[in-house]
Formats: C-alpha cells, structure tokens, sequence
C-alpha cells in the first residue's frame, strides 16, 4: 500500500476489536508495529486517536496509514516463536474439513489461538501450514480457549472472513460443546442466562457473575448422561460468546467441568487417577452458513484421553448422535 486508505467499518464487522481487524486485514503488520501506528496516532477512527482494544462500529471510517504491499502476506513476518517444519505438518494434519473458502481444524487443547503476553506458540502463527492450495493465509474468524479442543473454523479468504464473521456475530452459528461436570444438575435441561463481568489482562482473563455490570451471557444445558449423582455428561450450546462463558456459568450452577481449578476450585477435582488431570471441555461442532450458500456443519471427535475419561463413566459418544 502506498497511500492513506480510509475504510467503512462493514456491519458484519461491528463490535470487533480494532487490533483483530487488522490482524485480519493486515496479517503482515506485527503487533509492535501496530502499537507504534496507534500510539503516534497514524491510525485514527472518525478522525480520532484510538486503542488497539476499541470496538468498530458499523459505518465508522477508519484512517489506515500507508502499509508495506500487500504482497508482504507471503511473507508474514512474526515476531517470537517461528513454527519448524514439523510444527506446519502436524497442523495440517488436523485439518477435519477444507474447501475453497473454509477451512476447519480439530485444535488440540493446550495450543492458544492467538500470541499474548505470556504466549509465544499459537495456532496464528502456524497459519502458513494451512494454505494449501490458496495464494493467502487463512484468516482467524473465531477463538477457542487455549485449554479446550475441538473444532475451529478458518476462512481462506477476505471475503469467506467477512461472511463468516458476520455470522457469528448475528448468532447464526450453532455451536455445541460436550463437558464433564461435576454432580448431577436438575433440572436436566434449561437455559443459563447470569450476565458476565470480565476482569484481569489479556491471557489472565477472569469472569465472574455480576448482575450490575456484567454482559448478557446465555448458554443452554442439557445433560446427556449422567453416573449417578458424582458426574454428567453435559451438552452446552453456548449463544452468546463471552470470554469463559461455559466455564463460568457451570461452576456459576454449582456443577463446575471436571478439570476446571480455575473456576471450580477442589470440586472440580475428583479423587480418581483413572481420568486426564486437565479441563474436560470439548468443541463437538458448528453449524453455519456457508459464505458460498448452503450449510455447513463439521464435527470433532473427542481425542483419546477425554474418551477415556467418557468411558471410564460408562458413557458411550459414538453412540450418542
């Protein structure tokens, strides 16, 4: 790019992050340099100074400086951890769905998403493992948690991006998880809707129920199988999308996902060597449209050491659906 673009926030793009917008947009540009942009005031919305954290609005106009070409993709300089080989291939390997325009991944848990802080390996920076067959990157639409699995959809272009985005904004998206949780909740199924607060930096977040400040926050439960009254089988459907929001509001109920210290203390701990020591929380599916028409719907399964811990309670997914 060689000049100052000024760009239209899209609808499908409202309420997004100005840092993740341009992460997309620009994947090239490091988060040094766009620090740098923001704090001499380079990049300006409606004409103002803003942070990397403000949220576009739908029809705001955004001073884009001039950036290095466009070209630069195939470059994608990062700073920190830089994927090997091996690293590319093993993501590529987790690739569960692929198309011209989407492509989804079974994430493994432990792998973040994005780089923070205190993060230096993340999926953002393996993304050049996954063009395929594209002149470009895939583009991240979504997140998962750092500690839970499962399915995880990527556009492999701009225009996939936007439609894809715009449908999770507009919650046209189904996404189901599968957990473990702690005791037997009553009623089986229902609604869970405890507005949640978020305190704490990037990569430290913490949640917690607040009824005077908190964001709207609903998830709905429905207990596929339970053993007895120590351990459920949990089928959740989150509809909004907040940081933690299954995690907090299991714990919130009572019923904490087995392995969650974070939210569910001691209780989410059972004396029984027989299972994985790690947060039971899986990404079952999503079912959306299509950015190219139709629907897609792209399924995980559950990895070896969560089917364990399934089957070591007698429960059985594969006969499930």
């Amino acid at each position: 790019m060689t000049g100052v673009r000024r760009v239209t926030v899209n609808p499908g793009d409202a309420d997004m992050r100005l840092d993740r917008w341009f992460r997309r947009e620009f994947p090239h540009v490091g988060h040094g340099r766009l620090s740098k942009l923001l704090r001499t005031g380079q990049i300006r919305l409606d004409g103002k100074r803003c942070r990397a954290g403000d949220r576009l609005g739908a029809g705001q106009t955004l001073r884009v400086p001039p950036l290095a070409d466009a070209a630069a993709d195939d470059r994608t300089p990062r700073a920190g951890w830089t994927p090997d080989e091996q690293a590319l291939e093993s993501i590529a390997e987790r690739v569960i769905h692929r198309d011209r325009a989407v492509l989804a991944i079974d994430k493994p848990a432990g792998l973040a998403v994005q780089g923070g802080t205190s993060t230096d390996r993340h999926l953002d920076a393996m993304l050049d493992g996954l063009r395929f067959d594209a002149g470009e990157r895939p583009r991240l639409v979504h997140r998962l948690d750092r500690d839970t699995g499962g399915v995880l959809l990527l556009a492999r272009t701009a225009r996939s991006a936007r439609a894809l985005q715009g449908s999770f904004k507009g919650r046209e998206a189904e996404k189901v998880y599968w957990a473990l949780a702690a005791g037997a909740p009553a009623p089986r199924e229902g609604r869970i809707l405890l507005p949640l607060l978020k305190k704490g930096r990037a990569g430290g977040e913490r949640v917690q129920v607040d009824r005077e400040e908190g964001r709207r926050a609903e998830t709905h439960m429905r207990v596929r199988d339970s053993a007895g009254r120590a351990v459920s089988w949990l089928e959740l459907r989150p509809v909004t999308g907040r940081t933690h929001q299954l995690r907090a509001h299991c714990a919130a109920i009572g019923h904490p996902i087995l392995g969650d210290g974070k939210y569910g203390g001691r209780q989410a701990f059972l004396d029984r060597e027989a299972i994985a020591r790690r947060l039971h929380l899986h990404a079952r599916s999503i079912r959306l449209p299509h950015p190219d028409g139709g629907l897609l719907e792209v399924r995980a399964e559950l990895p070896t050491d969560l089917r364990e811990s399934w089957e070591f309670f007698g429960f059985t997914p594969e006969a499930s659906e």
